[in-house]
């Protein structure tokens, strides 16, 4: 599997869900706090072509999904349906 990087803040409450929400999955993902990490911020900003919209921002291998969007999660990551 792609590794999996889930840009956030501390005080994203769709962040936070997202994470519970991998961790419910059993998805092994990589946290990385823009506010707290200037690296993160700017690798960020790279990937999203300097378009910074907000957070969360999940990038899965060479895939980048705004916001948590479950549908494309469960289907990138192929996490079975229940």
């Amino acid at each position: 599997m792609n590794k999996v990087i889930l840009y956030s803040t501390s005080w994203c409450s769709f962040c936070h869900a997202e994470a519970d929400w991998l961790k419910h999955n059993k998805v092994e993902f990589e946290m990385k706090d823009i506010e707290q990490d200037d690296t993160a911020m700017a690798e960020l900003k790279e990937k999203m072509g300097g378009e910074f919209r907000g957070v969360p921002v999940t990038v899965i291998g060479d895939e980048i999904i705004v916001g948590f969007d479950r549908p494309k999660l469960t289907q990138f990551l192929e996490i079975e349906r229940f």
